[in-house]
């Protein structure tokens, strides 16, 4: 962050508490059932709303740019088109060897993928996107996790391919509910961040922001 960027930004106090948060309306950018689920698991009201945003993919950004553009234009898309409530936009990325890998094209490309992330360590982001519709608020946080893949057999990669069709999953892998979970050898930080949404970075800018 260049210091031109940090007096842009609005502080924010921890002015909230958890019945502040609970009682609050929230729309969910996204329609991933993963990211649906975590919400639910938390006990927030909200509705999940497809942002239809056109996402940047390409490789060579920095992850971090990567993942605010996109949960920037997630957010803002869909607090358009309501009159109040708290929109949460949301964008997970895997990053091998400095390179963005992206969800998979087709189960070839897949394949690809799960070979290149094969016995090395790669890092996902999650960016976070909040925005107050009422007040016009808005406060952007990612986090990073570090993942470690054991060696995969060509059989178990095909076999998940082929079983699970990870198309909808960044890195073309998922840890929570299916095969996936047994390429990981371990991880370093947030879990849920993995699957798609960090559950206590948001709920600290949700106390932020309401």
């Amino acid at each position: 962050m260049t210091i031109d960027d940090s007096l842009k930004l609005k502080i924010y106090l921890d002015k909230g508490n958890l019945a502040s948060v609970l009682k609050q309306k929230y729309i969910l950018a996204s329609k991933s059932p993963r990211r649906i689920q975590l919400l639910k698991q938390i006990g927030l009201k909200f509705t999940s709303v497809d942002s239809k945003a056109d996402e940047l993919e390409a490789e060579d950004h920095h992850p971090v740019e990567s993942v605010k553009h996109n949960s920037l234009i997630k957010s803002r898309k869909v607090a358009f088109n309501f009159s109040k409530g708290t929109v949460i936009g949301a964008d997970t990325i895997v990053v091998l060897d400095k390179k963005i890998i992206n969800k998979p094209k087709d189960s070839a490309d897949a394949v690809k993928i799960l070979k290149k992330l094969s016995g090395k360590r790669h890092f996902v982001y999650t960016g976070i996107n909040i925005i107050n519709i009422k007040t016009g608020d808005e406060i952007f946080d990612y986090e990073k996790t570090s993942v470690y893949f054991r060696k995969l057999a060509d059989d178990e990669i095909n076999y998940y391919v082929k079983k699970y069709k990870p198309l909808d999953k960044a890195g073309a892998y998922g840890i929570q509910d299916d095969f996936g979970c047994l390429f990981i050898e371990k991880i370093e930080g947030d879990y849920y961040n993995i699957v798609g949404l960090p559950l206590v970075r948001l709920y600290s800018n949700l106390k932020r922001i309401i």
